[in-house]
């Protein structure tokens, strides 16, 4: 009787597991799509707009993979996040091909997002994928820096529904926040010496998600200037995990602990990857 019970217990407890596994993947899963890594083009609201795609080697259709949006800074544009010595802010290497990897080409150089134009290309973007590629949307992710963080930031308010976690690097509200009432898991980091947004602009966006993760409230202590350390303020007691790093640094994307862009060589990818792989 107790094996039967154990037994019956445990098969119920598995199909639950698939079925959650299952009934988080796209439409996409399972089919056999033309979708390849590359630059594509699509038109929206009367405007032809670029991104590049990067599928994981040896895809599977039939495993649902993180999906991870990338996203340029001001002046920047996709190639400048898809590539260089730290593609996709250096998390590319880390994911290890599990995951798919967008970075989108804003318009003027930037993400302006007048009238929400950009949210609803991100949008399409990632309709189109979902359709034709296996997303598990239960893992679904956004980063940027500077301007691409306030992009991301303004993802979060409008789709936080959509997004498993956000990740701001150095950003400030410059995409508008329409909405932006709801909890989503956030990671954010500026520096004490940012030039070009004030961390104060940072502190903002951070204390936004404190409030709306329901978190405890707690000191955020910085590092002095000149000092090449870093202070990681973990929150306790919120809906999401909320994560903080000042940094002793100008307005830099990867910096290091002696506040330089130093590429795939910051603390930025692996202290990223970390807060994005925690969910799993």
């Amino acid at each position: 009787m107790f094996r039967s019970t154990s037994f019956f217990v445990l098969s119920v407890l598995s199909l639950f597991a698939l079925f959650s596994t299952v009934n988080a993947a796209t439409t996409g899963c399972g089919k056999a799509s033309g979708l390849t890594s590359g630059v594509k083009t699509m038109t929206v609201n009367g405007k032809q707009r670029r991104w590049t795609l990067r599928v994981p080697n040896n895809y599977d259709s039939t495993r649902p993979y993180r999906f991870i949006f990338g996203l340029h800074w001001l002046n920047g544009d996709m190639t400048s996040v898809s590539g260089g010595s730290a593609p996709y802010y250096g998390l590319a290497s880390l994911a290890q091909e599990s995951a798919i990897f967008v970075a989108p080409d804003g318009l003027n150089r930037g993400w302006g997002n007048t009238n929400g134009e950009d949210i609803t290309f991100l949008d399409a973007i990632r309709k189109e994928v979902e359709g034709n590629l296996c997303v598990n949307e239960k893992l679904r992710f956004t980063l940027g820096f500077s301007f691409g963080g306030a992009m991301s930031f303004s993802l979060a308010c409008s789709h936080a529904k959509d997004f498993r976690a956000i990740a701001v690097l150095s950003g400030a509200t410059l995409s508008g926040c329409a909405g932006g009432n709801d909890a989503v898991a956030f990671y954010g980091q500026h520096g004490v010496k940012d030039s070009i947004l004030n961390i104060a602009q940072g502190r903002a966006i951070r204390d936004r998600f404190v409030k709306l993760n329901g978190c405890q409230a707690k000191n955020a202590p910085e590092p002095a200037k000149n000092s090449r350390q870093r202070i990681t303020t973990v929150y306790e007691g919120c809906k999401y995990p909320t994560q903080w790093t000042a940094f002793d640094g100008d307005h830099v994307a990867l910096p290091n602990d002696s506040g330089n862009d130093s590429g795939a060589q910051s603390f930025t990818p692996k202290d990223v990857w970390k807060f994005l792989s925690q969910f799993a």
